[in-house]
């Protein structure tokens, strides 16, 4: 299970502090921390709408735009095995290695719930 909530196409993730006795949560992609708590589901929900809403208002304010900027590359440590796997799988199919992980991305991305589903029982 993903505790998650999303609000304007923003997604925040969501803890539970037994300490505190509160949920809280973060905005995730954007250019700035945002973070909202509450102590039932309803005023978390509540705090992560009015959060959006005031920050998008101030970025409309400021003339600058909320959501971060992705470059489209980043670096993926693997173990080499994999790496070599990989490498073999992707010429074995005559495409570059990149070309195999932006497949494999996707692929996660599409099935998110038989991923999310791997991703538990290998936690487990």
């Amino acid at each position: 299970m993903i505790d998650a909530l999303t609000y304007k196409d923003y997604t925040a993730t969501i803890h539970y502090s037994d300490d505190d006795e509160v949920f809280f949560g973060k905005v995730i992609a954007l250019n700035d921390l945002i973070t909202f708590e509450g102590t039932s589901v309803s005023e978390l929900k509540t705090a992560f709408h009015e959060a959006i809403d005031d920050y998008l208002a101030d970025c409309e304010a400021m003339g600058k735009s909320p959501d971060k900027t992705y470059k489209g590359a980043f670096n993926v440590r693997v173990p080499a095995g994999l790496h070599k796997r990989a490498a073999i799988f992707a010429s074995q199919h005559r495409i570059s290695l990149n070309d195999f992980v932006k497949t494999a991305l996707l692929y996660a991305v599409k099935h998110e719930d038989d991923f999310t589903a791997e991703l538990v029982k290998r936690a487990e």
